[in-house]
């Protein structure tokens, strides 16, 4: 037995905008008429036949199809359809599904910009910002410059990515997509299989001026995991140029030292022996020692003290930069006061030996 909701949605008459099902029941040069039931004819004819002529060419008698209503009634009485407009509504709306459950899509890129990827999906325009690329195919180019990015690019005209939509608006006319969230879940399987403090053994892929990137692997079937070794976990010593530690294609062994937001960090001095370790062993506060300017920064001067270990002379100890510039040359050595020493934070505060005379 009906309910009296299931009646009421019998009788709810189609409105301008709704997509409606109907049959081929006539075809003409420049025209199409579509049998909607017990709801009158529909028309498809001038600009929306044009905009579909190659679809509606295929048709044949009897054959189903969905369209948009346009107008409820023209002159001559039809209802007005557009199923070019039905398949851009129907495509909005599959495209809202598969973003509310997350699934992924394969898309083919045709161009490119110094922002991301451009293409097509189901006739809408879709793009995929350089930010939603996947670490793997991440532009790795040193200072960010755009040309340069733009050329890393290219590589992917004609490519095909699994992508997820990452955001969907319809009235904005605006799809895009991120190839980073599709790899999410992904990442998130192939990394329960490790733990920080595991050590790996992988290959440099990449050396940039904030560190490099190494893929690795846990088992000859395993696939590849990409993480990033931060240039202060090169080595114990300040590192200038991460090209100094490492190059690209080196086979390495690394330390898991974070596994966070699908993102693995390593560190390889956390494999080597820290030269911090027993320091104050072999120097204490109030020791003499000569040390070589190796560079400023807006907190004063690092100096080496020998091949790993760095100590610093605060700024507040010359008075000014342009002071600390006038007394000091990088590259040069001079003698140093050791005024604290803390093997466990790395540091070592210094001041300037002659300083140290002239106030006596």
């Amino acid at each position: 037995m009906e309910t009296t909701a299931q009646k009421d949605n019998l009788l709810k008459l189609p409105r301008v905008g709704d997509i409606i099902d109907g049959r081929v029941l006539e075809k003409g040069k420049s025209a199409i008429f579509l049998d909607l039931g017990n709801f009158k004819t529909g028309i498809i004819f001038g600009k929306e036949y044009q905009a579909s002529k190659e679809t509606l060419k295929k048709l044949k008698i009897g054959d189903p199809i969905s369209a948009k209503i346009v107008d409820l009634e023209n002159e001559e009485g039809y209802v007005e359809l557009s199923i070019f407009e039905a398949g851009q509504e129907l495509a909005w709306d599959n495209l809202h599904q598969k973003k509310e459950k997350g699934e992924t899509i394969t898309v083919r890129f045709d161009r490119v910009n110094k922002g991301g990827l451009l293409t097509e999906v189901a006739g809408i325009p879709a793009f995929l910002p350089v930010s939603q690329l996947s670490p793997e195919n991440y532009p790795r180019v040193e200072g960010g410059d755009s040309t340069k990015i733009l050329k890393e690019l290219q590589k992917f005209v004609g490519k095909e990515l699994e992508v997820k939509i990452f955001d969907i608006s319809q009235r904005d006319n605006k799809l895009i997509l991120s190839e980073k969230a599709s790899g999410d879940q992904k990442m998130r399987i192939m990394l329960e299989n490790y733990k920080i403090g595991d050590v790996v053994e992988g290959e440099i892929t990449a050396v940039l001026d904030f560190g490099a990137f190494i893929k690795f692997k846990k088992e000859a079937d395993a696939e590849l995991i990409e993480g990033l070794i931060h240039i202060s976990e090169l080595d114990w010593q300040l590192i200038e140029n991460p090209t100094d530690v490492v190059k690209v294609g080196e086979k390495v062994k690394a330390k898991i030292i974070d596994i966070s937001n699908n993102k693995v960090s390593l560190s390889l001095k956390a494999l080597k022996k820290d030269p911090w370790e027993g320091i104050d062993k072999k120097y204490s506060k109030g020791d003499i020692v000569n040390g070589k300017v190796t560079k400023f920064n807006p907190f004063g001067a690092f100096v080496q003290i020998d091949s790993k270990i760095q100590g610093l002379i605060h700024i507040s100890e010359i008075g000014t930069r342009t002071k600390m510039e006038e007394k000091l040359k990088i590259g040069d050595k001079y003698d140093f006061k050791i005024l604290s020493i803390s093997p466990e934070e790395h540091k070592m505060s210094l001041k300037l030996a002659q300083e140290e005379t002239k106030e006596q």
